[in-house]
């Protein structure tokens, strides 16, 4: 599948020095970003960090106050009527007394590039609960109904607000190997998450926002390493001084659970040698680099540190 953007190279969405604040709070500042054909893409921040204002102004919900938003070369909207973009958003509500299969199939007829509502309802894992009232539905079955309407046509963009919140392991993981197929073919799929685990796994391209601002945009291992430690974790004998351990150079974080300590370093080497020069003897010992999860802890950290 080949676009016009991806033929002439433009990006499939494009901001540009965008701003947009609720009075006092500037939920985005001028942030700048570029998503191309096939990408996933995911979209991590603490709360507050500008994830959901940053998807309405991509789907055209909001406007900015300054700076340009572009998906495929046009206005978010424009893009949207010409159905090349599927959304999956936690806001709004789903219509109570219509069963899945109805709401479905308006969904398709509805999209410039319909899918057979039989199809979509397959692909979202929701045919077996085809005929059922949708304000009877649970938490997890209400997100792929959710899912199902992102993907009634064939869009060339799917993005995806917290989607799977509410669902079983079982379930992630089938959405995600869903998810996986439609980048496959050479769909954009953008997703905002709390999970950073399945950031760490699914996504290509993994962007921070911190108070509105891109903090880091790279691969997962790129942002990994941003964080610039690595972690320390060793079993001690006896009782163990926390003091001392605190006092260890380069430490950006300890955590001491039983016997067993855990502590993450900027250099790893100079920690490890000073341990030893406290004369205590660690038993286990294991140097690791960060994880997603930890190294996103670590970037927003320092970040906060900045603005004290």
């Amino acid at each position: 599948m080949t676009t016009t953007a991806t033929a002439t190279g433009t990006p499939v969405v494009g901001f540009d020095q965008v701003s947009k604040a609720y009075g006092d709070v500037r939920a985005v500042d001028g942030l700048s970003l570029a998503l191309h054909p096939g990408e996933t893409v995911a979209l991590l921040g603490p709360n507050g960090a500008g994830k959901s204002t940053t998807l309405d102004l991509l789907l055209g919900l909001k406007h900015p106050d300054s700076g340009t938003v572009r998906v495929f070369g046009t206005g978010p909207r424009e893009a949207i009527v010409a159905g090349k973009v599927g959304a999956m958003l936690q806001s709004g509500g789903l219509m109570d007394e219509v069963t899945v299969a109805e709401l479905v199939r308006l969904a398709c007829s509805l999209h410039p590039r319909p899918y057979r509502a039989t199809d979509v309802l397959t692909r979202a894992g929701v045919a077996n609960i085809a005929d059922r009232k949708v304000n009877k539905l649970s938490g997890g079955q209400a997100q792929r109904v959710r899912f199902a309407l992102a993907i009634a046509g064939d869009s060339d963009l799917i993005v995806l607000d917290e989607p799977t919140t509410g669902m079983d392991v079982t379930t992630r993981q089938a959405f995600w190997a869903t998810m996986r197929d439609q980048a496959d073919q050479g769909r954009t799929v953008l997703f905002a998450t709390h999970y950073l685990e399945e950031a760490d796994a699914i996504a290509d391209r993994v962007l921070v926002l911190h108070r509105g601002r891109l903090l880091a945009d790279g691969t997962a291992a790129e942002i990994k390493a941003k964080a610039g430690a690595r972690r320390i974790s060793f079993d001690l004998d006896g009782a163990i001084d926390e003091a001392a351990l605190r006092a260890l150079p380069f430490l950006t974080a300890v955590g001491v659970s039983g016997s067993t300590v855990r502590i993450q370093s900027t250099d790893a080497d100079a920690t490890v040698h000073a341990l030893y020069g406290l004369g205590l003897y660690p038993r286990n010992l294991e140097v690791a680099g960060l994880g997603l999860e930890q190294a996103f802890v670590a970037i927003t950290a320092a970040e906060e540190a900045k603005t004290q």
